[in-house]
C-alpha cells in the first residue's frame, strides 16, 4: 500500500462554486475543476507531491484523521 493511500480523499459537487472540489483535509484543502475524474486524478498526483515535500524537509506526516462513511448494519 502507497502512503497516499491512508488519507481519504473525495470529490464533490460544490454549487456556489459551480465546480468539482477534491479534498484532503489531513494534508490539503483542496482542488477544482469542471471534471471529476480529472480533479481526482489531480487530487491524487497533488496528495503525492506533499508527501514527497514532507520527506524531503524530514517532516513527520500527520496522522490520518478523515475517514469514510460507513453505513451501520
Amino acid at each position: 500500500m502507497k502512503i497516499s493511500d491512508q488519507y481519504h480523499k473525495w470529490v464533490e459537487w460544490n454549487a456556489e462554486d459551480d465546480a468539482y472540489i477534491g479534498k484532503c483535509p489531513d494534508l490539503i484543502t483542496g482542488i477544482h475543476g469542471d471534471d471529476p475524474l480529472k480533479v481526482f486524478n489531480k487530487l491524487c498526483q497533488v496528495v503525492e507531491e506533499v508527501i514527497e515535500h514532507f520527506h524531503s524537509e524530514g517532516r513527520p506526516l500527520p496522522d490520518p484523521q478523515i475517514r469514510p462513511m460507513r453505513e451501520v448494519p
